[in-house]
């Protein structure tokens, strides 16, 4: 089969991946295997290539995966061949540890993420355990629903950890792939947002799509916001979003990686007042199994880009340079 392969750590713009041909996997007992119609391309590659997330190496990266089941493993029933599935950046956990018996399989020790610790989707076909395939709504092409699967249901677990209710003001900090799809979650539930970001492109995007103001990170909203996310990579956007936060309320850092460290920063002007932040890590299975149907019965709307799969180092290098309207997505299939 055809795949996008990362053997060394390097900058983005040396294109990195190369294009070669491997061997089709094979199901191990309770898996299935995939032949991948699109995966979705996501800043935690670049995080991965670039060396800021460790991998294994060589690897197939790529964990935004649409595609259908084409044979099963032992034990395997949960789907039939001929089956859409989805998969997302949790391939596996141990399932035995206190945070996995809670359903904080993103916080287990043995956490595996898809595409980095386990080939991924920058592939003609690739292997899952069941557990962790989702059934993809009907109501979606396969390129829309490849950005849900990572941008959509980690932006819904960022929207739950913020606390943000109907009615209150929820600042967003950048505006991606992520970022587009959690607007049309909180607008969903009746809230107000702000939108900062820089250049006129995405602010017009953001308008678009329901933002009550568009501004850059270093302007003055027209009033404070009770909640924040923050999926810039730029550290020096933290103290911006707590300035812009109203007392008591909670900064949701989303992007796991900064590109650049967070400043210091006096806390009786930042941090006084009770307001809070919060990482986030990974996503759960629950993430997932929640997220597909309600971004079905909104319907939550992905805006893609579409490449070939032989465009990848293309596709991230515009992704890395924000030059990706919303999502970008490789066509496998």
């Amino acid at each position: 089969m055809k795949a996008q392969v990362l053997n060394k750590i390097a900058p983005v713009e040396e294109k990195p991946l190369q294009r070669v041909d491997v061997p089709v996997p094979q199901p191990k007992d309770g898996e299935i295997l995939v032949k991948v119609a699109v995966c979705g391309v996501c800043h935690t590659e670049l995080d991965e290539i670039e060396g800021r997330l460790l991998t294994k190496l060589p690897v197939i990266p790529g964990h935004q995966i649409v595609g259908t089941v084409t044979a099963s493993g032992k034990g395997s029933r949960r789907f039939k061949t001929g089956d859409r599935v989805g998969i997302a950046w949790i391939h596996s956990a141990c399932g035995k540890c206190h945070f996995c018996l809670e359903g904080k399989e993103n916080l287990c020790a043995d956490f595996i993420g898809t595409g980095c610790q386990a080939d991924g989707g920058y592939a003609e076909y690739t292997v899952i355990n069941e557990k962790f395939a989702y059934p993809i709504p009907q109501i979606f092409t396969d390129a829309q629903s490849a950005p849900l699967l990572c941008a959509g249901a980690i932006g819904y677990r960022d929207l739950r950890l913020s606390g943000i209710k109907k009615g209150q003001t929820l600042g967003l900090f950048g505006f991606g792939a992520s970022a587009h799809i959690v607007i049309q979650l909180a607008k969903y539930q009746g809230c107000k947002v702000f939108v900062f970001t820089r250049g006129t492109e995405h602010r017009r995007f953001a308008q678009s799509l329901g933002a009550d103001w568009t501004g850059t990170s270093e302007d003055v909203p027209p009033q404070k916001v009770d909640c924040a996310i923050d999926f810039t990579p730029a550290g020096e956007t933290i103290p911006l979003a707590l300035n812009a936060l109203e007392k008591g309320g909670r900064l949701v850092i989303a992007v796991i990686r900064k590109n650049t460290i967070i400043p210091p920063m006096d806390y009786s002007r930042f941090l006084w007042d009770e307001k809070e932040i919060k990482s986030v890590a990974n996503i759960t299975r629950k993430d997932a199994e929640e997220f597909l149907p309600l971004a079905a019965k909104i319907p939550i709307i992905s805006e893609v880009q579409e490449f070939d799969l032989s465009q990848a180092n293309e596709a991230l290098l515009l992704l890395k340079q924000g030059n990706i309207r919303a999502a970008a997505v490789l066509r496998i299939s």
